[in-house]
């Protein structure tokens, strides 16, 4: 792998090739990149860093945050604030949108991210990783306010994810299909190692939270039954259930063997249109799965065409291989 085509080398033979990828989002996918290391390197010392564990508050969304949670938002911030590429951010881990500081160069791009998806994970050492997406700040916009960044996920110039496995992956797109670099620990490089990955149009996995089943809707109570009886079924075919609690360990499974990961509407808490959030979880996975063959979609309309009206906004998540998800939207078309 020495010959390997670092992500950096890679952004610039996509711009050379007319590829909607400037100077500005490749300094800016370095950033990240540059976030997604440091991270790396506080989960993989965990205890010996005293990062594990709790941080005894909560975040906007009411959950607790661990300790890593915190961290985490604050390298994404560090690393991406300074250096002409920004307009703005939203974080999961913030109330309000992020406002770049006065004394910092403003750039043409607004960014939302995850810094720590599966973060319940952490203590019990298993997969999390860090979600992201871009979009264009709206013309004659250098300080952008809340409404400037409620634009459908169909505006996405860029989305990516960074899984904290065996070994660490950022899996991107930039609207030309889904590419993955592995972080090499020798030289400190993300490196091509997954090149135009391509989602399996069938599948026989599925991976949904089963103690939520008594409050699902008809049409996934269908649809999981059908793949629980198998070959006795309407199916005849046998599948197999995953669950991992990461979305990002999830779509990573999906985009290398195929599956439906399914996180859909349900009556547990009915002032929740769902339990994953729009713009930095929903929208960049669908605009990855999307590029690599799959489909996307809330079960009633296509995520990235949902216009928000909140930087939290929640909604149904229902992904994976073409074919499965296609069957479970019509039957809530039914």
């Amino acid at each position: 792998m020495e010959n390997a085509i670092t992500l950096k080398r890679h952004l610039v033979n996509q711009q050379r090739a007319g590829e909607t990828v400037d100077s500005h989002l490749i300094d800016l996918l370095d950033d990240v990149a540059s976030a997604c290391k440091e991270i790396h390197d506080a989960i993989n010392h965990g205890a010996l860093y005293g990062v594990l564990g709790s941080a005894d508050v909560e975040n906007v969304q009411g959950e607790v945050q661990k300790k890593l949670d915190i961290m985490s938002n604050e390298m994404f911030i560090r690393c991406t604030q300074a250096s002409g590429n920004l307009a703005g951010m939203a974080s999961e881990e913030e109330e309000d949108v992020y406002s770049i500081p006065s004394e910092f160069p403003r750039g043409p791009y607004l960014m939302y991210f995850d810094p720590l998806d599966g973060s319940s994970n952490i203590d019990v050492n298993i997969t999390v990783g860090s979600i992201f997406s871009i979009v264009k700040c709206p013309e004659n916009v250098s300080d952008p306010k809340l409404n400037d960044y409620l634009i459908k996920g169909t505006e996405q110039v860029c989305a990516g994810f960074t899984l904290y496995g065996p070994s660490t992956l950022m899996i991107l797109t930039t609207g030309n299909g889904v590419n993955g670099f592995t972080l090499d620990p020798g030289t400190g490089e993300f490196k091509l190692t997954h090149e135009n990955i391509k989602i399996p149009v069938d599948t026989s996995e599925f991976a949904i939270n089963m103690s939520n089943q008594r409050f699902w809707e008809a049409p996934v109570q269908k649809y999981v039954q059908e793949c629980i009886e198998g070959v006795t079924g309407e199916r005849d075919k046998n599948f197999n259930m995953r669950w991992v609690a990461s979305m990002v360990g999830e779509v990573y499974r999906i985009l290398t063997r195929g599956g439906i990961f399914m996180y859909p509407f349900d009556t547990k808490d009915p002032t929740k249109a769902g339990k994953l959030r729009l713009m930095y979880e929903a929208n960049p996975m669908s605009f990855i799965v999307e590029q690599a063959g799959g489909v996307s979609s809330t079960g009633r309309e296509r995520i990235m065409d949902v216009l928000p009206n909140a930087i939290h906004q929640r909604v149904p998540v229902i992904l994976g291989s073409k074919n499965e998800v296609e069957r479970v939207v019509s039957y809530h078309s039914k």
